[in-house]
């Protein structure tokens, strides 16, 4: 989620990076999976983490020979899906896609969120690394962040900002960027990402901070401005976009990391079989052009339909 509080996420991401060069295992993976395997997403569908984790489970599950179902457990910051993979049996066939905010803010945000990341997943792999997006509403007077603060320190409270829930990456990004401009927003919580798009396009919620996927056709159609990233540096999706720290919040830095993991006490054996299907997934040409990390090939679409920040 935000750097600022990745100290949690930290540990996770290098045994992701540590996954990443394990080596298939011996015959005890041979004969894995015989049946479908679940992947939990602890969050709606329609955001971040159900994309990622669709798009993998297609390509991975054709490798494996069984179906990798999606199954959706929203609530309390990815908690409730979170808890539920933790408590799984060990034995592959209980999956989970999450990002760091379940792996990092989560356990911090909630007295007892039922699992705690280090000790109760076993990493399977980092799948990708994204920055967001800051959107407002079009009907808005507001075309870059300066705008935004302006306008939010004329009527403190007034301008309201839609996340994913609390505790979700949308929701502490975007606390820290308004801890850092000094400036006072409202915060109404969703179901997920999917859950607030409607209201966002709608106008009834005037922002958001959230991944250029999940708003992706929003840009592409004018439903909602883009204003800038929120990553080091400008994104190759909207190259014209400048970030918000050089927009007048200097030091301001707010990344999801995204990754894959299963439950502590998993075969070492099955693990490194699941790394290295999840490695295969993310080098297969039509996953590689369809991750919004990816740049470039991201930019050209938006050339191609003629998206412009304004």
């Amino acid at each position: 989620m935000i750097d600022a509080m990745s100290g949690r996420t930290g540990s996770l991401i290098a045994g992701f990076a540590a996954a990443c060069i394990a080596q298939v295992g011996p015959a005890a993976a041979q004969d894995y999976p015989t049946r479908p395997v679940t992947i939990v997403v602890p969050f709606a569908a329609g955001g971040g983490n159900d994309i990622l984790a669709r798009l993998i489970a297609q390509h991975m599950g054709r490798a494996l020979g069984q179906q990798l179902v999606i199954e959706n457990r929203a609530g309390a910051g990815g908690t409730l899906g979170a808890r539920a993979v933790a408590k799984a049996a060990p034995d592959g066939y209980t999956l989970m896609v999450g990002h760091s905010g379940v792996f990092g803010v989560a356990p911090a945000l909630y007295a007892d969120p039922g699992y705690a990341p280090s000790r109760d997943f076993a990493p399977i792999g980092l799948i990708a690394s994204y920055q967001q997006v800051l959107v407002v509403h079009p009907s808005m007077a507001v075309r870059s962040v300066a705008d935004l603060i302006a306008l939010a320190k004329k009527d403190p409270g007034k301008i309201i900002y839609a996340t994913a829930g609390v505790g979700s990456g949308s929701h502490l990004s975007t606390e820290l960027f308004a801890a850092m401009a000094n400036i006072k927003l409202t915060h109404v919580p969703y179901r997920g990402t999917g859950a607030m798009q409607g209201d966002l396009v709608g106008g009834h919620v005037d922002m958001s901070i959230t991944t250029f996927p999940s708003v992706f056709g929003q840009l592409r159609s004018g439903g909602l401005r883009p204003v800038a990233v929120t990553g080091e540096k400008r994104s190759a999706i909207l190259p014209e976009l400048p970030t918000v720290a050089e927009s007048g919040v200097p030091g301001y830095v707010a990344v999801i990391h995204y990754g894959m993991v299963a439950p502590a006490g998993t075969s070492p054996a099955i693990v490194a079989r699941l790394n290295a299907e999840l490695r295969a997934a993310l080098e297969s040409p039509d996953v590689r052009e369809r991750i919004a990390e990816e740049e470039a090939k991201w930019g050209a679409l938006v050339r191609k339909l003629g998206i412009r920040s304004e």
